[in-house]
């Protein structure tokens, strides 16, 4: 069951408010979101349900053993084995035959991989459900006596399949005493509008442009065409992604959460730096929290600090999937930081380092999407100019533009040009101006309804409607 779709809005989500709001206390309130909860992930997930009560019961005992315990090398062993249990099912799932496929090849083995389907989300609810360990282990926040609170943080459904990640100590208070508002209910519907309609009418309209063009990446390696697929891949994943995003947020503020933002126009940045500052803030602040500062961070001198760094993009690409291409990505951006840090300060003048910092992040999606390297490497050397024939180095470019990229800007350029505009602050300033001005509030609330309404014709219509990050 994804966001968009006529089973979630017209059924799902009017049942759930329905059930919730009919209730008062917040106990009973809880206990409908965490059915709930547990139902959307079953939806998806099928058998796979166990997954989700097994880190919510493993959690919640070791959180409590954790809290309990007052030696210190008696806590710290209860958190490397909660950490240990917490991996184990993220290793089998996604990672034990990308282990299996490597160990084979490098030793020669021919040991069969295992029919595995990987539960839905299970990257994103594994780290939130181990920020909670964590931070009990660390006494940032309060344990949850109670195992219905526990299950109600690691399955909450808006944010449960695709982030953003909630750490424990940002809704810690809120489980247990939250209050509801119509300011917050107005605030989180709109914020859905937004982001529904980001998928539907950009995402999902770049999604059809990108999948075109990197389902044959080598018949069409002329330039325009290579620009086009790397430009609407790069906006389908930052409109799918933020979308949901948008999503999450507001129905969690719907029912009374207040969730940290996940994206803040990363496309607007001037440096590489300032882009993983504002794109997936929820997985880049988890690695600096948990992984980079209790490494050393930058405390143990030069050479430990580009190791840190080193160990956190290698997970950072890790985790976004069992292939290649994803720990190339991450040690891309290692690389890149690294030139920023120790090199270069800036790109350039303001303009020019927004251009190139660009540049170098919409071909780091191309990496992303290229799980075969070798599709990868012949894409770089066809638009160098070249290709390899039997042994042979052959000119490949026949010209700039094809008819079929011609056609492609005739029948997507205003999709394009929207993709652009509201890449940048508009949707911020207008739902910051909302919220203390009543007028302009309803005027950008008759806006959204009219655009979502929009996307839902599109959404009713049509059948493409993919969510990328699911799979992770």
């Amino acid at each position: 069951m994804v966001f968009s779709s006529s089973i979630f809005l017209f059924y799902f989500l009017p049942l759930v408010c329905l059930a919730y709001f009919s209730l008062k206390k917040l106990p009973v309130r809880n206990l409908v979101l965490v059915l709930a909860s547990l139902f959307f992930y079953f939806a998806g997930a099928g058998v796979h349900l166990w997954v989700m009560v097994y880190s919510i019961l493993m959690n919640y005992g070791l959180a409590l053993a954790i809290h309990r315990e007052a030696g210190p090398r008696t806590r710290k062993f209860y958190l490397v084995v909660c950490i240990l249990l917490n991996l184990l099912p993220l290793f089998y799932f996604k990672y034990y035959n990308f282990t299996l496929a490597n160990l084979n090849s490098l030793f020669a083995w021919k040991i069969p991989a295992r029919d595995i389907l990987m539960p839905i989300g299970i990257s994103f609810f594994t780290f939130q459900a181990m920020s909670y360990t964590i931070d009990i282990y660390r006494r940032e926040a309060p344990v949850q006596k109670n195992p219905l609170n526990v299950a109600l943080y690691i399955s909450l459904f808006p944010q449960l399949i695709a982030g953003p990640i909630v750490r424990y100590e940002t809704v810690a208070l809120e489980i247990k005493n939250r209050t509801h508002s119509w300011e917050d209910a107005y605030y989180g519907l709109m914020r859905f509008m937004l982001g529904f309609s980001k998928k539907i009418l950009l995402a999902n309209q770049m999604a059809l442009v990108a999948n075109y063009y990197f389902d044959d990446l080598a018949g069409k390696t002329d330039p325009v065409g290579f620009l086009l697929a790397m430009v609407s891949y790069s906006f389908q994943i930052y409109y799918d992604f933020s979308g949901y995003s948008d999503m999450a947020i507001g129905l969690g503020r719907i029912f009374g959460f207040h969730f940290l933002e996940n994206f803040n126009f990363p496309y607007i940045s001037r440096s590489i730096t300032e882009f993983w500052r504002r794109w997936h803030i929820s997985l880049s602040s988890w690695f600096r929290d948990y992984v980079y500062i209790p490494l050393g961070g930058n405390r143990r001198g030069l050479s430990r600090q580009i190791f840190n760094l080193l160990v956190v993009w290698f997970l950072t690409g890790l985790w976004h999937g069992s292939y290649w291409n994803y720990i190339l990505w991450g040690l891309y951006y290692f690389l890149l930081l690294m030139v920023e840090k120790f090199f270069l300060k800036s790109w350039g003048p303001k303009a020019l380092s927004h251009v190139l910092t660009l540049a170098f992040i919409f071909f780091g999606w191309v990496i992303f999407r290229c799980e075969d390297l070798t599709v990868l490497a012949n894409l770089v050397r066809s638009l160098l100019g070249h290709s390899y024939l039997d042994g042979q180095v052959a000119w490949t470019w026949k010209g700039l533009l094809a008819s079929t990229d011609a056609y492609v800007l005739v029948n997507y350029g205003l999709t394009f040009c929207l993709a652009i505009l509201f890449s940048m602050p508009l949707e911020k300033w207008a739902l910051a101006r909302a919220e203390g001005d009543q007028a302009f509030s309803l005027l950008v609330g008759l806006g959204l309804l009219v655009i979502f309404l929009l996307a839902l014709v599109y959404m009713l219509t049509g059948g493409f409607n993919p969510f990328i990050y699911f799979r992770f």
